[in-house]
């Protein structure tokens, strides 16, 4: 071996030494404290607040709440002074579509949206979207379905994962399921194979089959539309067009179960959310139309129920129109739902569908219509806290100030159990130990 050769060697040696050194002196640096002083503490799932609390944030997680009298703050801890305002758990929207914008249906609406936008544009809108979520105080979203954007979900999710984008915890089903006839672009010449936003399947087989290819490409979720088209029935009852059979629905619940996973259904009402609830849906979006029997059979199943109200009271067509005479329906029917399935105690998770409404406006302002049919402002917020963790699967990892969960942490000026709206002024904002949103 000649003497450069040699040098060469004994060059890498230590080379390799150095970034071994370097890299275990990276590895074995404490992780940041941070220690937040609260006011109050609504905690996610205790019934009343506490005042005067002190958590300590060590990394990415919550290490201890105390209170402030007995509590012990780590030396050279970060100290964040929220001892005005009211500290909540990170809230938690567990119905979003973030490659929707709320299409201006004089702009062309949905169709234009899937036609005319290329896929970096829908991608662009979708990261701002993600922004918007999360400097609202929205740590996590289950986001069910991009709308013909395919798997762009999951690589939003990724890329707020890898820090590229500030964003909330993605929950992800891609691209979702209906049939033939059971979803939009429509109207156009039959001659034409238009583009769909849903994968359509007919029969199990292909239902079967959509699910894994789904769940093998990214999916959290898998969500199916149980039913689709509604309009106003002959004795003035709201009237839904069903899809999926029960044997596709079991298909893609015996699929979506053996991977560990769970399956959201769209259904109105009628024959669709019947089918829905027979084949084993885990949880029932929107719900408009909700009878005494599907009450009972979910409180039997233990159904969640994600109602989505306000999106039913935007873009309502005129009133002496079959549409305008639809949409009021729908609004009307939703609320008696709602009241019904809370006075049952079926297991209600705060959702908003935003994206069909525009990311502009504010998140929580679903907090206040779930207040004014009925729904007491804890309550309201333990759906969109801890009650939203334990359908997500992640029950003492979000939704709850305590312990052990990720240090996701917001904080608002004033009482949300006085006024439910402060909820829709989000003074700071901490994911994971990071603060987004600082006062």
């Amino acid at each position: 071996m000649n003497e450069s050769m040699v040098n060469f060697l004994r060059w890498a040696s230590v080379c390799s030494l150095l970034w071994g050194l370097a890299a275990f002196g990276q590895s074995s640096a404490p992780p940041p404290v941070s220690v937040i002083r609260a006011g109050t503490l609504i905690d996610g799932k205790s019934d009343k607040p506490r005042r005067d609390q002190v958590i300590v944030i060590r990394g990415n997680r919550i290490e201890s709440v105390s209170d402030a009298a007995n509590a012990k703050i780590p030396a050279g801890a970060t100290v964040i002074d929220l001892s005005k305002e009211t500290v909540l758990p990170g809230l938690i929207d567990s119905h979003t579509h973030i490659f929707l914008q709320g299409e201006d249906p004089a702009q062309g609406g949905y169709d234009a949206n899937i036609l005319t936008a290329p896929l970096a544009l829908r991608a662009a809108r979708a990261t701002v979207a993600a922004r918007r979520a999360l400097e609202q105080g929205f740590t996590t979203l289950r986001d069910v379905e991009t709308e013909g954007a395919g798997y762009g979900d999951v690589g939003i999710k990724q890329a707020i994962e890898g820090g590229y984008i500030p964003g909330p915890r993605l929950l992800v089903v891609t691209r979702a399921i209906s049939t033939t006839g059971g979803y939009m672009l429509e109207g156009y010449a039959p001659e034409l194979e238009m583009p769909k936003g849903a994968q359509i399947v007919d029969g199990p087989v292909e239902a079967r089959k959509a699910a894994r290819e789904q769940l093998d490409h990214g999916a959290d979720w898998i969500k199916v539309y149980m039913t689709h088209r509604s309009w106003v029935g002959k004795n003035g009852e709201l009237v839904s067009q069903p899809t999926l059979t029960v044997e596709e629905l079991r298909a893609i619940v015996d699929e979506t179960h053996g991977w560990g996973k769970k399956v959201a259904c769209h259904a109105y009402g009628g024959i669709g959310l019947r089918r829905a609830l027979d084949g084993g849906c885990d949880s029932i979006e929107h719900g408009l139309d909700l009878d005494e029997a599907a009450i009972a059979q979910m409180l039997k199943q233990g159904t969640w129920y994600v109602p989505t109200l306000s999106v039913y009271y935007t873009d309502w067509a005129p009133a002496d129109t079959a549409g305008g005479q639809r949409d009021r329906l729908r609004a009307s029917a939703h609320e008696v739902s709602f009241k019904k399935a809370l006075k049952a105690g079926v297991k209600i998770v705060f959702g908003t569908d935003m994206g069909g409404i525009p990311w502009t406006e504010p998140i929580a302002q679903e907090f206040s219509r779930m207040v004014e049919f009925g729904m007491q402002p804890m309550d309201a917020i333990q759906s969109a806290t801890s009650r939203a963790a334990v359908m997500l699967d992640m029950e003492g990892k979000i939704g709850v100030v305590a312990p052990g969960a990720f240090a996701d942490v917001i904080a608002v000026s004033g009482d949300p159990l006085r006024d439910i709206k402060v909820l829709e002024n989000v003074q700071f904002v901490m994911k994971e130990g990071q603060v987004f949103r600082a006062k």
